[in-house]
């Protein structure tokens, strides 16, 4: 994919194979500082409808829930909120834990029901049958249903870069949503500290605290147990033999009782992406003057840049323009309203994201639809399935091509690739908190001709 630009910036492709419309990410940056206006501390605001306006992370009663910044959630239309990635480091992991209700990317999932999580082959590939990795999670609270007070949207996908060789729905990507009423058996109805918990940082948790095991490598339920200890769970056997040559065939049994230190489960391993936290910000109404490019201009500006001798060039090849006499009127003129549409739709996406090209997700349940990056393969209204409950599904938020710079998936080869990750949920939020339901995701990539 080759370099585009924004705001007639050249922007950096990632780290080797095809590059992304979109800069590297920054230097992580400390908690206190800001970035691009970017609150990383504080109680900063959110529209919230009828022009209210609360703490991010406050529920209906306007009580805080925890230190990071929340989406609105269930506010309909409340104007779109944009996600960033924000490095925690080792001072900030213990947000990135579930009793802080956190959103974040990488990792292991910090689960929020521990009852009916997803079982091992509602995490495999529709494609190559492989276990997805954890992406990311986002808390998003629906502050009008006391059934929703906690809520967390979990997107899983699968590390195999020729499963993504195809658009549209499910194959590497899934997506769960679960939800808690605010008096629940899991957590506190009072929202957590918002300082560090004392002692030294938990080590990734074993098992729920509902007796649920979890996988040693990516943190999913774990029905299998190692035969020689019967300690160490596993999601299947991929895991299983992946630990095993990771170490646990040398600390395996070599426990004392009570102590867990001979086999501590490592924070992270290969098979997790870079874990980070997100940071929620509300997008700015007004677009950059200068971030609208008239296409017709830059067409222009590139006709006059050439000189006399690429113009010769030009005409000495103008016989190749001969073979299209041959097609009729009709089929060019086809031709070219597919291609202007197309440069149109790129064109907004970019200038939609220029003011804020670091941005990697985009939320608004409900309210405005995705921002597309092709004309092509965008979901019909038939293309989106019904939940099982009967209800429609509405936009709920996307996952950008910016994330791609921070989850290291780049090799010699070839890398997991998308344009846009388009989430989809039940515009009637059913669910009884006892379960995670699966919700719908619709990959787009980039067109031929944006790239």
């Amino acid at each position: 994919m080759a370099a585009v630009s924004v705001q007639a910036t050249e922007l950096s492709p990632r780290l080797s194979g095809p590059p992304s419309p979109f800069p590297p990410p920054l230097p992580p940056q400390p908690r206190a500082a800001t970035s691009g206006g970017r609150a990383r501390a504080g109680p900063p605001a959110a529209a919230v409808g009828g022009g209210a306006r609360r703490p991010l992370g406050a529920g209906a009663s306007g009580a805080r829930r925890g230190p990071a910044r929340r989406l609105s959630g269930g506010t309909m239309a409340a104007g779109v909120e944009l996600g960033f990635a924000a490095a925690a480091g080792p001072e900030g992991a213990w947000r990135l834990r579930s009793a802080y209700f956190p959103s974040k990317v990488g990792g292991r999932p910090a689960w929020l029901g521990e009852a009916g999580l997803p079982g091992p082959a509602a995490l495999r590939c529709g494609r190559c049958q492989q276990p997805c990795a954890f992406l990311l999670q986002l808390y998003a609270p629906l502050p009008d249903r006391p059934d929703a007070f906690h809520r967390t949207l979990f997107v899983f996908a699968c590390r195999g870069a020729a499963c993504y060789r195809l658009p549209g729905p499910r194959g590497p990507l899934c997506v769960f949503r679960n939800q808690l009423p605010r008096r629940n058996d899991t957590y506190p109805e009072e929202p957590p500290p918002e300082e560090p918990p004392p002692g030294p940082a938990a080590a990734p948790p074993r098992r729920l605290r509902g007796g649920a095991a979890l996988c040693r490598v990516c943190g999913c339920l774990g029905p299998r147990a190692c035969g020689r200890c019967r300690r160490a769970a596993y999601c299947g056997p991929e895991h299983q033999a992946l630990d095993w040559r990771r170490g646990h065939r040398r600390s395996c049994g070599q426990h004392a009782a009570g102590d867990d230190s001979a086999d501590a489960i490592p924070e992270h391993n290969e098979f997790l992406f870079p874990e980070y936290e997100i940071l929620i910000e509300p997008e700015e109404p007004e677009f950059p003057a200068d971030s609208s490019v008239d296409p017709d201009d830059e067409q222009g500006a590139a006709d006059t840049s050439k000189d006399p001798k690429e113009q010769e060039e030009l005409r000495a090849t103008g016989s190749a323009g001969e073979a299209f006499q041959s097609l009729d009127e009709e089929t060019l003129e086809a031709m070219a309203k597919h291609e202007t549409e197309e440069d149109k739709i790129f064109q907004m996406f970019k200038e939609r994201v220029a003011a804020e090209p670091e941005q990697i997700i985009r939320y608004c349940r409900g309210g405005e639809g995705p921002v597309w990056v092709s004309g092509e393969n965008i979901p019909e209204e038939k293309d989106i399935p019904n939940c099982l409950c009967g209800a429609k599904r509405i936009f709920e938020f996307q996952i950008m091509p910016q994330l791609l710079n921070h989850l290291q998936v780049d090799s010699l080869g070839e890398s997991i690739d998308w344009g846009t990750l388009v989430v989809y949920t039940c515009a009637d939020n059913c669910g009884e908190g006892n379960e995670y339901l699966e919700e719908f995701i619709w990959k787009q990539d980039f067109s031929a001709g944006s790239i």
